[in-house]
């Protein structure tokens, strides 16, 4: 197989969710984790390196991306569920996340069962949302029609708008340090596998994929790449390759 100029298109969100990625100022290019991981599998393809073209679509947009082959493959925060499985061809785990509930600094709940009552949000769709489904008494909010939907739950918290939201502990366990304005609740020990989903019975671009992605766990590199990023969370992947 010849890579001469070879394009993988990857579908994702165009969101500022640092330190999973960074919101685009070109359309084309964002920093973080998820990106240079990416990069990192992309390069060690069979036959040599292959460049990636971002396309930028809301979140409900990724797998039908795939399925109308207007993209190759989505990578971007893809848990590993029976329902997205049903709809495009998962690689091996780049990555392993729990889950975490955020709230605003002054609110006292701090498990599942303080929050009968509560406004919660979570992306549509997502693992979040299933997890959010398990609180005992609260009324669920669905995002995920905006192309910035992690800002979008941050700011409805912030207002009032609803009370809290769920999404992976990589980029709420930094917004509850950070921000003044919120305080990490609890985290759920989900173990969530991401992987790159492909679309249905393209065996040889999974299994490419899946090759390189052995590559980069055995040789330490996209570990040195989830330490650059999240230097907080315990590399999940050791002794996978």
């Amino acid at each position: 197989m010849t890579t001469d100029n070879r394009t993988i298109k990857l579908a994702c969100i165009d969101s500022e969710a640092l330190p999973l990625f960074s919101k685009s100022t070109d359309g084309r290019t964002r920093g973080g984790y998820e990106p240079e991981a990416a990069a990192l599998v992309m390069s060690r393809l069979a036959g040599g390196s292959a460049d990636i073209e971002w396309v930028m679509v809301p979140w409900e947009e990724m797998i039908p991306a795939v399925r109308r082959g207007d993209a190759d493959a989505v990578w971007c925060g893809q848990g590993i569920t029976p329902e997205r499985a049903a709809q495009v061809d998962f690689t091996k785990p780049y990555a392993v996340f729990n889950e975490t509930l955020i709230v605003r600094a002054d609110d006292p709940a701090r498990s599942p069962e303080q929050l009968a009552g509560y406004k919660i949000g979570a992306i549509a769709g997502s693992t979040n949302m299933k997890l959010a489904e398990t609180f005992p008494g609260v009324e669920l909010v669905s995002f995920g029609a905006s192309d910035d939907v992690f800002s979008d739950m941050i700011e409805a918290t912030r207002s009032g708008e609803i009370d809290g939201f769920v999404d992976d502990d990589v980029v709420m366990i930094p917004l509850g340090q950070e921000d003044p304005d919120f305080v990490e609740a609890f985290t759920v020990q989900t173990g969530n596998r991401w992987g790159i989903g492909v679309a249905p019975g393209n065996d040889a671009l999974r299994q490419e994929i899946d090759r390189a992605i052995e590559d980069v766990i055995a040789d330490g590199s996209l570990e040195a790449v989830w330490r650059k990023w999240m230097p907080l969370l315990d590399f999940p992947l050791v002794g996978e390759a």
